[in-house]
Parts: C-alpha cells; sequence; structure tokens
C-alpha cells in the first residue's frame, strides 16, 4: 500500500459486543480518517504488538506508526483536540482517564448491558 494511501487504524476486540456498539458510533464521527478493524483478524500485520495489548484495549496505529493505546487512542481517533490537550497537558488526566478506560474494559459485559439499556438498542 502506497504511503499516500494509508490511513490510521483503529484495531479493536471482534468478540466484544460493547467495543463493536463503541466502534459503530465512533464510524459516524471519524467518517472515513480512521479504519477500523478486529483485531482477530489484523494482528498478524503488527507483529510489534503484543497479542494481550490487542486483547486488552483498542490501539491506534497512526499512518506514520505511531501506536496509541486505551482511553488516548480513542482520543486521538476522535480527533478531539481538547481531550488531547488536557491529556498531555493537565496534570493527572491521563492518569484518571486510563484508570477509567481499564475499568471500563475489564467489565465489558456489565458496561454493555448498561450501554444497551441506555440506548435501548444492541450492536448487532
Amino acid at each position: 500500500m502506497k504511503s499516500e494511501n494509508r490511513k490510521h487504524i483503529l484495531v479493536y476486540d471482534g468478540a466484544c459486543d460493547f467495543c463493536i456498539f463503541c466502534i459503530n458510533r465512533w464510524k459516524h464521527l471519524t467518517k472515513d480518517r480512521i479504519v477500523y478493524a478486529p483485531y482477530q483478524a489484523v494482528s498478524h500485520q503488527f507483529s510489534d504488538i503484543p497479542i494481550s495489548d490487542f486483547q486488552t484495549s483498542v490501539q491506534l496505529i497512526l499512518d506514520d506508526g505511531r501506536v496509541y493505546s486505551g482511553a488516548e487512542a480513542i482520543f486521538r481517533a476522535l480527533d478531539n483536540r481538547r481531550l488531547i490537550w488536557f491529556y498531555e497537558k493537565m496534570p493527572g488526566f491521563a492518569k484518571i482517564t486510563e484508570i477509567v478506560y481499564r475499568l471500563v474494559a475489564e467489565n465489558r459485559s456489565f458496561f454493555s448491558s448498561i450501554t444497551r439499556r441506555f440506548f435501548r438498542t444492541h450492536s448487532n
């Protein structure tokens, strides 16, 4: 693939209903700036990223090879400059958002059921 045609890719857990629900919502916000792919289909293309990283956090792989994970990956994928600024500059913000991300990631089934009730929809 030519470098000028490459896009950022957000890799997620394709076996996670909560993850799929979130990805489907984010697709509307990011339009065609981000390619979304389940790690089960693309992890072999990124052998420098441990499979355990894909299993525990979303991974944003930029077209220049930089990799972000967790909350920071989401902020950057959504191109939310305000949240990125807070993440980089506000003491404690990165740590708190990553703790919250980890809490949600470790309890995906619970948050999936809450999300479905709140939005009254299913990811499928």
